[in-house]
């Protein structure tokens, strides 16, 4: 069965079935490949992407809930065009947040969807920062790093 997905500002055609879910419609189907797997369980983050600005695990998420919605991966947030993300980006490399990497694009799209909500002017504290980036996992914890970054982040932003 043939869905469209609005895909980083363009509709993708996705010949599968509905159950799908979105991660391997992204990863198999249209070699997107920066959202990664991590668990299928929706309890790490590796696997997060945004649904209509919210951050959501993909590896549970099913195409068929997101028909009509829109969808942002990671290669929409850092490439270069969108404000929130190209500041976590820059964050993300001048506090060399990254070790082995693999949850770096998950950590990166649960924090810009929470600075896009966080009120314009505001700093967010350690306690919002933990508690926005809570269902992400880190398996070389760089927790310090991240909470750094997303926080230097803010400061550009604000």
């Amino acid at each position: 069965m043939t869905t469209t997905l609005h895909i980083n500002g363009k509709d993708r055609q996705v010949d599968a079935d509905p159950s799908t879910p979105i991660l391997w419609a992204l990863r198999d189907t249209l070699g997107m490949t920066g959202t990664k797997f991590g668990c299928g369980a929706a309890l790490c983050g590796a696997c997060t992407v945004h649904l209509n600005g919210q951050p959501i695990r993909s590896c549970v998420t099913p195409i068929s809930a997101a028909t009509g919605q829109k969808i942002t991966t990671i290669e929409a947030v850092t490439d270069g065009s969108d404000k929130v993300g190209k500041a976590v980006h820059e964050a993300w490399v001048k506090h060399d947040v990254a070790q082995c990497g693999y949850c770096q694009s998950g950590q990166i799209m649960s924090a810009t969807a929470f600075l896009k909500s966080v009120a314009p002017g505001k700093l967010p504290s350690e306690a919002d920062i933990d508690s926005a980036m809570a269902g992400n996992i880190c398996r070389c914890g760089t927790y310090a790093r991240i909470r750094a970054a997303v926080a230097d982040a803010a400061k550009t932003l604000a």
